[in-house]
């Protein structure tokens, strides 16, 4: 039987990494054991602890633990201050975007697609009016577009198809990759943007209420704008103190709600008791709405900070939709511009099935050609 040596620095930093401990000291009762070195795991044990940890095993053979930062620039803030080291659920599903992105960029180079040349148009100096101006052009999401959705959940859905046909990558999960047992914690982050001239990139934390999804992919479109990767945690009624996520949040307000139409539309009204009707009219959530209305000082902060809190407790008991059509959710998930592209390249025989099927988060043959049919790529 082999046992491996593991340092006590290195077990305590997986524990604290994996944000469950007792759940891994109640899996692994030997556990204490392996801290005091009275006892060492055997190579199994350390396997089935790394995979419970979510750490990969070779971390486990260091000396000393290893200084895991984001890849990209971490503009979360809670309080003022910088938040939690970032979870393994938050990194893997950053890591995957970055191959996902990656394989893209090749893809678009090999077929000669253009560079997206709205990524990095914008400066932090520009007006967010402006920026948000070109963004609703650019993205075909006027107000006129949005008149024949019944619902803000269906603009939604239209926002995420006309970015992706502007050439966005839009990704919208609430679990890492395809994994239901490991889901995502809107508490940590909303979403994130990866700025590329051929593969600009939004994330959008899944988990979140729709409330929150459509404004956290004007948030990130404006960092695509800008050319500036980031990760957020900002909603409507965040004030971020860092420039550029302030400058965001105004573009995003604006983008949705455009100021001076909100004004036309109010006309004389009660502001507060005109929310629904702003609601649908602009086809945003009521918290969007509340947003503005104080920007455009037609109640105060107190009655803002009230109504959104009684808004948000609305918001939150409203019963979130089932699982749905796998193929449907997964199209949602990969961005339905990258899954077509991925699987339509991997038949032609340039890519190979097998990271076709990593990068996808498919396991069988099957599952990957009804997915290619759901997307019509296959007949």
């Amino acid at each position: 039987m082999v046992r491996v040596s593991v340092s006590k620095a290195i077990l305590e930093w997986a524990l604290d990494r994996s944000g469950n401990r007792s759940a891994l000291e109640a899996r692994f009762p030997k556990l204490p054991d392996w801290l005091n070195r009275e006892e060492q795991p055997t190579l199994k044990q350390l396997e089935a602890f790394a995979r419970a940890a979510r750490v990969a095993i070779g971390y486990l053979f260091l000396s000393e633990p290893p200084d895991e930062k984001l890849p990209i620039p971490d503009l979360r803030t809670m309080g003022g201050r910088g938040v939690r080291r970032p979870s393994p659920d938050l990194l893997d599903t950053v890591y995957l975007c970055q191959r996902r992105q990656a394989w893209y960029q090749d893809y678009a180079e090999s077929v000669h697609e253009d560079r997206r040349a709205f990524v990095g148009s914008a400066k932090v100096s520009d007006r967010p009016e402006e920026i948000a101006s070109k963004i609703r052009r650019h993205v075909a999401f006027e107000i006129k577009e949005r008149l024949g959705r019944p619902t803000w959940t269906d603009a939604l859905r239209l926002f995420i198809q006309r970015a992706e046909d502007a050439g966005v990558l839009v990704m919208v999960s609430g679990v890492v990759s395809s994994n239901n047992q490991r889901p995502l914690d809107p508490d940590e982050f909303r979403g994130f943007a990866l700025a590329d001239p051929f593969a600009p990139l939004v994330f959008i934390n899944g988990a979140d209420t729709k409330a929150a999804q459509i404004f956290t992919l004007a948030h990130e479109l404006a960092h695509i704008w800008l050319g500036e990767s980031a990760l957020s945690n900002v909603g409507p009624a965040s004030s971020p103190t860092q420039r550029i996520e302030a400058w965001c949040n105004r573009v995003a307000a604006e983008v949705l709600a455009p100021l001076d139409e909100l004004r036309r539309e109010l006309g004389q009204d009660d502001a507060l008791t005109s929310v629904p009707t702003l609601a649908r009219t602009f086809k945003v959530s009521t918290l969007v709405i509340l947003r503005r209305l104080l920007d455009a000082r037609r109640i105060s902060r107190d009655q803002f900070e009230r109504a959104y809190e009684d808004e948000l407790g609305r918001v939150a008991q409203r019963p979130r939709s089932g699982g749905g059509d796998f193929y449907l959710t997964q199209a949602v998930r990969l961005s339905r511009r990258f899954a077509r592209a991925i699987i339509a390249d991997t038949l032609e025989g340039n890519t190979l099935f097998r990271d076709a099927f990593q990068l996808l988060g498919v396991k069988k043959e099957q599952t990957f050609r009804e997915l290619g049919r759901s997307l019509e790529v296959l007949q």
